[in-house]
């Protein structure tokens, strides 16, 4: 049985500098003022409660604080009769032309692989709280969302609003009935699935190792309805632009720390490889990341004790293969580690975690 969400208890919020476009913020607020008119008060007060004018057009380009979006989610959720429903609600009203250039690159994409790319590259112009990932395992193939930070009831709200919006406009682009072959969340479910099991269509995978759809190869491959190769590359040309004009203020640590953890079961990754991934040399990586007050290896450290966590606090994998799992070749060396990280032993650690 899922943990329930608890919605009458307003999560604690971190603080950081993240970012969020204002167009998540619009889509939030219709759904929760959905029943009233368009100039009620509470629709003022909302947009008024994260810092956007009410009363002019929203712009996907403006950007709200991550931790006023999260308590915005919080709040609509815990408001509504039917909270659990919320991020269905929110995230399938998306359509790719709200997006802006890059709705329009997703949908001018020649296949769904591309569009998911198209997310990979240039997401950073909606958010800097949140990266996406191609990733094909065993031959099964994942469109990943990766956010760090702790998983409070707004960072989860979110995350399921994400995914359920990358699901939406999926369907609104492929020539072919889109359904996932899966879906993943790293955080407990709601008690109530049933909006979610009717919108996704397949298995809903809570306590997970991921935030992502599983999807066939056949809906990767399958052409887009407006897919066309000259209009993808303009696009393409055009968000780079809008990529090189950002500001540096992306959250390179978190980035570095999710490709880590991701890759860790094949060995510890060197700063070359996670570089590469993010289309950097690992000179300019290392670099970036001491401007931010941050050493590569120090996150590689983090990436390992976070992902030891998660695994001992929510699966029943032997010590042996959560030491390999986190990238040690022995068991002592993982023990050693975790030690050095929490104080204790690995094993005593999930004695007390699963009291």
């Amino acid at each position: 049985m899922p943990l329930p969400v608890d919605l009458n208890r307003h999560s604690p919020i971190l603080s950081g500098m993240g970012q969020i476009t204002a167009l998540f913020v619009q889509k939030v607020i219709d759904v929760a003022t959905s029943a009233e008119p368009s100039g009620s008060g509470r629709r003022h007060e909302l947009f008024r409660s994260v810092g956007i004018d009410p009363d002019a057009p929203v712009d996907p380009k403006q950007m709200v604080q991550d931790t006023d979006y999260y308590a915005l989610c919080e709040r609509v959720t815990r408001e509504d009769a039917h909270g659990a429903s919320v991020p269905i609600r929110v995230g399938s009203s998306m359509r790719c032309d709200d997006y802006g250039a890059f709705g329009l690159a997703w949908k001018s994409a020649i296949d769904l692989r591309g569009s998911y790319q198209r997310s990979e590259r240039y997401a950073r112009v909606l958010t800097n709280v949140a990266t996406y990932e191609c990733v094909e395992e065993d031959g099964r193939f994942f469109m990943t969302l990766n956010r760090a930070g702790e998983r409070h009831l707004g960072m989860r709200l979110s995350n399921e609003q994400t995914i359920v919006a990358v699901t939406q406009i999926s369907r609104e682009v492929s020539t072919e009935p889109f359904s996932p072959d899966a879906v993943y969340f790293k955080h407990s479910g709601p008690e109530d699935l049933s909006a979610h099991e009717t919108y996704f269509g397949c298995p809903i995978y809570y306590d997970a190792d991921r935030d992502a759809i599983q999807v066939s190869k056949e809906h990767l491959v399958a052409p887009n309805k407006l897919g066309d190769p000259s209009i993808s590359a303009f696009f393409d040309t055009h968000m780079e632009r809008e990529i090189a004009d950002l500001p540096e203020t992306q959250e390179l640590d978190g980035r570095v720390r999710s490709l880590v953890s991701r890759a860790l079961s094949e060995g510890v990754p060197n700063v070359a490889d996670v570089a590469a991934r993010l289309g950097l040399s690992g000179r300019t990586l290392q670099r970036r990341l001491a401007a931010q007050g941050h050493a590569f290896q120090d996150l590689v450290d983090e990436a390992r004790k976070e992902l030891a966590l998660r695994l001992l606090r929510r699966t029943d994998y032997a010590l042996a293969e959560v030491a390999f799992l986190t990238g040690f070749a022995e068991q002592s060396a993982f023990t050693r580690a975790f030690k050095r990280w929490q104080g204790e032993t690995p094993a005593s650690f999930r004695r007390a975690a699963q009291v």
